[in-house]
């Protein structure tokens, strides 16, 4: 498995658009043996006078990437002249490393040691290792290696405990012009920015003590200005707050006209973005102010989205059994993430964005069709789409007739106790839909591979050689993928049948349909399996595949019977 990693560094300039695209320019530029890094997002602050970059790559790329970014933010910002809302050490502040295929955290870890190494002695920039990369427990929390910001490097730099990990003996005119910089590991973190009905800073920040897992210091009274109270050792009482894995301060956004809560998740497994949003929300009223929406920094995971998305159907005793991005619309409307500005999930989700679009269209080049554009390129004079695809296709249709009648009978009135029952059935329905609907360019794509093998050369008894091997795989494959179909399509039977036997009784034609579709699924699927192992050399595994096929076969005769009977008592009664 190729290692791929993400990188999101903060530019302290969110204002001056020359400078941020120059930088962009700078990391986008890199390649490293034939590879270069994609860059996901920029997102700049007016308010921060931040930049937040996303890009990912081969952790050689991401790393030399990322050096190109600190040169460049190193030549063209002064630290000495910067001021924005958010706290900042440096003109690159933070530079983590996130593991996202074929990589560890530990192995992150190490590559943000080496990279401070190298930033320090390529630059002479100081840098603090922050997260996985720490070199003590106290400086996993970024607050602890950038406390005091910018303003407190002279005075750091001056005490053996608080000097960076790589780094001058004593403050100079290159830290005084850059600063420090935060290099880190860590996994994937949620920034967001809740908004509030208020301009008040201060009401703000005691939402944010109230909710953030440091919590506030106990002072005497319980009032917000007495005594600090202590211990019996002399240290500061805290009290915690309400989410695990969480920092976060209240601040004023001039751009906004709003104070905000501005929160970063570091553990989005102890505390998803919905239950982070409800929790602001529960905090925010106690204090007599209203949530009117969440800013996403940067980028967000496909998973934050869907798992807020379902929470909030169930909220709502709504079926979860419907399409990713119907879940996702509805994710964005309950957080409010279009509140400040649109919110596009195609510009925002990091799996989105990683996906090669041109790649992806010629991987689903059927299923893209409209209705009419697929029979029309099945009509053509091409053999492909053929008997295969449309199998899967009408597999397809089965579970989405499944689907339709469990969510319509989730939502019938005088039904609302089983909403739960109904939308685990459309679940299903979509998982087995969605499966189907990748076999339909799957088995075109298994034809093409065949067709392939006749254009090699077969010159030399090396080359004949190598083309009757080809074939063999070829035809193994295009014979595996109709019977992959037939699976697929059995999958869509207890799903129709559920519904035909419990399901909203004026949707039983439909649920019928779904019967006859899925049995033909399995058939004309069946017909591709023995066709194409008639092509097999090796008859034992030929004759091992069609078997396997011809007792789906029965089975879905037996399972399209039972389901007609339900259907056709219900039509008739």
């Amino acid at each position: 498995m190729k290692q791929i990693i993400e990188c999101v560094p903060n530019f302290s300039e969110g204002r001056d658009k020359a400078v941020i695209n120059q930088i962009v320019a700078a990391i986008a530029a890199v390649e490293l043996n034939g590879e270069k890094v994609k860059v996901l997002d920029v997102d700049p602050g007016e308010a921060t006078n931040r930049t937040v970059v996303t890009f990912v790559g081969t952790p050689e790329v991401v790393c030399e990437a990322a050096m190109a970014g600190v040169k460049k933010a190193q030549e063209l910002i002064d630290m000495r002249l910067h001021h924005g809302a958010h706290p900042r050490s440096g003109a690159t502040d933070v530079l983590p490393l996130i593991p996202v295929t074929g990589i560890t955290l530990e192995e992150c870890a190490k590559l943000a040691r080496g990279l401070a190494q190298r930033i320090y002695e390529e630059t002479g920039i100081a840098c603090y290792c922050y997260e996985a990369a720490a070199s003590t427990p106290e400086r996993q929390n970024l607050a602890v290696c950038r406390e005091g910001e910018y303003e407190a490097l002279p005075e750091k730099m001056k005490d053996a405990a608080r000097r960076p990990d790589f780094g001058p003996a004593e403050y100079n005119e290159t830290i005084a012009r850059g600063g420090a910089t935060n290099v880190g590991a860590r996994n994937f973190l949620i920034a967001a920015n809740f908004n509030l009905n208020t301009t008040s800073t201060r009401r703000a920040m005691a939402i944010a003590f109230d909710v953030r897992e440091k919590g506030r210091k106990a002072r005497e009274n319980g009032s917000l200005t007495g005594k600090v109270l202590r211990d019996a050792n002399g240290e500061e009482i805290w009290i915690p707050g309400t989410l695990k894995g969480c920092k976060a301060i209240g601040w004023y956004i001039d751009e906004y006209g709003i104070a905000q809560v501005s929160m970063n998740i570091t553990d989005i497994t102890a505390t998803p973005l919905h239950v982070a949003f409800e929790e602001v929300c529960r905090a925010a009223a106690a204090r007599g102010l209203r949530v009117t929406g969440c800013e996403i920094v940067g980028l967000i995971p496909r998973s934050a989205l869907i798992d807020a998305g379902k929470y909030f159907l169930q909220k709502q005793q709504r079926s979860l059994g419907i399409n990713e991005e119907e879940i996702i619309k509805i994710a964005v409307k309950s957080m409010g993430l279009d509140d400040l500005k649109p919110f596009n999930a195609n510009e925002k989700v990091i799996e989105y964005l990683m996906v090669n679009e041109a790649e992806q269209a010629e991987k689903e080049r059927l299923i893209r069709m409209t209705c009419k554009g697929f029979a029309i390129e099945t009509a053509s004079e091409s053999p492909a789409p053929g008997g295969g695809s449309i199998s899967a296709y009408m597999g397809a249709l089965a579970a989405a007739l499944g689907t339709m009648v469990a969510n319509l009978s989730s939502h019938k009135r005088g039904w609302d106790d089983r909403w739960e029952e109904f939308s685990k059935v459309a679940e299903e329905g979509q998982v087995v839909m969605n499966e189907l609907l990748a076999l339909v360019d799957e088995d075109t794509a298994s034809f093409n591979k065949i067709m392939a093998v006749f254009a090699m050369p077969k010159g030399t008894p090396e080359e004949k050689a190598a083309r009757a091997e080809a074939m063999e795989a070829a035809t193994l494959y295009a014979t595996q993928v109709p019977l992959r179909t037939m699976k697929a399509a059995m999958k869509a039977m207890p799903v129709v049948k559920a519904m035909a036997e419990k399901g909203n009784p004026a949707s039983a034609s439909d649920a019928g349909v779904g019967a006859l579709a899925a049995r033909a699924a399995v058939r004309g699927a069946d017909m591709n399996v023995r066709i194409n192992a008639a092509g097999l050399k090796n008859r034992e595994i030929a004759e091992s595949l069609i078997k396997e096929a011809a007792e789906l076969v029965k089975q879905a005769e037996k399972e399209e019977n039972e389901i007609l009977a339900f259907v056709n008592a219900n039509i008739d009664k």
